[in-house]
């Protein structure tokens, strides 16, 4: 408890010190962002190792003291003692992050009243921090087919490269490498051409808001400026196409724009149709006289909102919970079978693999070349039981204002808490079970 104490009078102390004294980049938004990331990440940080020691000093210290003789005695069962104790962790976590959680969100919400912002600095807060904003990204284009007949021609005609077609391995990689190319001829404008991107199901929260259309391009060639001209189109293209009569608007952009960076225009959400499509336009000005290429990762982006600040960060703090609740009964499991320091080093050797999931699990996966039957059997297993908090961290839905939805939250939950963190509490009960708490000796 004395550890419990030091970490909740930190966080008193340190969340209104980097409310007032975090300025990121000077601006309203970036001010905003830095506290929240900071703010919530230590809050996690600091919850979560409190987590783990007192999950695991609430068993160890009553086998040490020999408190459980007594208690063990009364008409209880040990599978009740450990759920019982399971739940006085869960009841701190969730006092303790609701606490702080207010906190935080107190802070972001009156900092702008405080803040001496300009108008446009008001209006890019509030489009771009306190928002929820969904994004889609262009689907993947097939081009299966089209590589096969690709290939299929140049073997025909001759053009392959010698002894591609007779090795597996060599017609493999070259079929790949032919992918990549027409993939990426299919990311890129040529001069006086366009490129349009289609999107179904966009469903802004409110009409009256703003799209942001996000978007990143390299050249062929790089300009003397390392700008690029460009003239965009959003809206329902289809009443173009078909000559159906203009319902709803349709909007263009001229721009010039700083290559291999990203930026965002902002258009009414009205370009939207009533059935959720939207067409995304560009077109390669003559004046550029160079090809310009979209990422596959980076290269266009629809943002639009899809709900509220306040919604979106109730659901990031159960997400925290979902973590807290995994580390309880981490804690808890190896409080049945190994000593306070020990079980303490092994729950903090979970929680930070946890962190750096994507490492670990692309490690094994280059390992599994090497010895396939040996992972499947062994560690494959014990991989799809780790946690992956890197994947869902709660810090980047607040601070890209991105939309953390209902059914993600329930896929994380089903995962982390019935799956995973159940079958820890299992294991900590069987073990509990069976656990020698003393001898009796004549």
């Amino acid at each position: 408890m004395k550890v419990a104490v030091v970490f909740i009078i930190l966080l008193f102390v340190l969340l209104p010190l980097m409310g007032v004294t975090m300025t990121g980049d000077g601006s309203l938004k970036g001010r905003l962002q830095t506290f929240v990331s900071y703010g919530f990440s230590l809050t996690d940080l600091l919850l979560s190792l409190l987590t783990i020691v007192v999950s695991v000093y609430s068993l160890t210290s009553d086998l040490r003291q020999k408190q459980l003789y007594t208690v063990l005695t009364k008409p209880i069962r040990r599978f009740q003692l450990i759920l019982g104790k399971l739940l006085g962790v869960i009841l701190l976590d969730v006092f303790l992050l609701v606490l702080f959680s207010a906190v935080i969100y107190t802070i972001a919400i009156y900092t702008p009243k405080f803040y001496k912002a300009t108008p446009d600095e008001l209006a890019q807060a509030d489009n771009e921090f306190f928002t929820a904003r969904a994004g889609l990204i262009p689907p993947e284009v097939d081009v299966k087919q089209e590589v096969m007949d690709t290939y299929d021609k140049l073997e025909k005609t001759g053009q392959l490269p010698i002894g591609v077609s007779d090795n597996k391995r060599s017609r493999e990689s070259y079929i790949e490498a032919l992918t990549q190319t027409i993939k990426l001829g299919k990311r890129a404008v040529v001069v006086g051409h366009d490129l349009i991107w289609e999107f179904n199901n966009v469903k802004p929260f409110d009409p009256n808001q703003s799209l942001f259309i996000r978007f990143k391009y390299d050249v062929s060639v790089n300009p003397i400026d390392l700008q690029v001209f460009s003239k965009w189109f959003v809206g329902d293209d289809r009443q173009v196409k078909y000559a159906t009569g203009i319902q709803t608007p349709i909007y263009s952009f001229d721009r010039k724009d700083l290559i291999r960076t990203s930026h965002e225009i902002v258009c009414p959400a009205d370009a939207v149709a009533e059935d959720g499509y939207l067409a995304v336009g560009f077109f390669n000005v003559p004046l550029n006289k160079t090809v310009v290429i979209f990422p596959p990762q980076e290269g266009l982006e629809v943002l639009y909102k899809a709900d509220t600040f306040t919604a979106n960060f109730l659901r990031v703090v159960l997400l925290v919970l979902f973590r807290l609740i995994f580390l309880a009964c981490l804690g808890m499991l190896a409080s049945t079978f190994l000593s306070f320091p020990v079980a303490i080093l092994f729950c903090l050797a979970i929680f930070f693999t946890g962190t750096v999931s994507e490492f670990c699990l692309e490690s094994f996966t280059f390992l599994s070349k090497n010895l396939s039957s040996v992972y499947s059997y062994t560690i494959r297993p014990l991989v799809q039981l780790l946690p992956q908090f890197d994947k869902f961290s709660p810090v980047n839905f607040l601070v890209q204002a991105r939309l953390l939805s209902w059914s993600f939250l329930a896929e994380v939950a089903l995962s982390l808490i019935c799956i995973k963190a159940l079958l820890l509490l299992l294991a900590a009960l069987l073990i509990f079970r069976y656990k020698e708490i003393a001898k009796v000796i004549i």
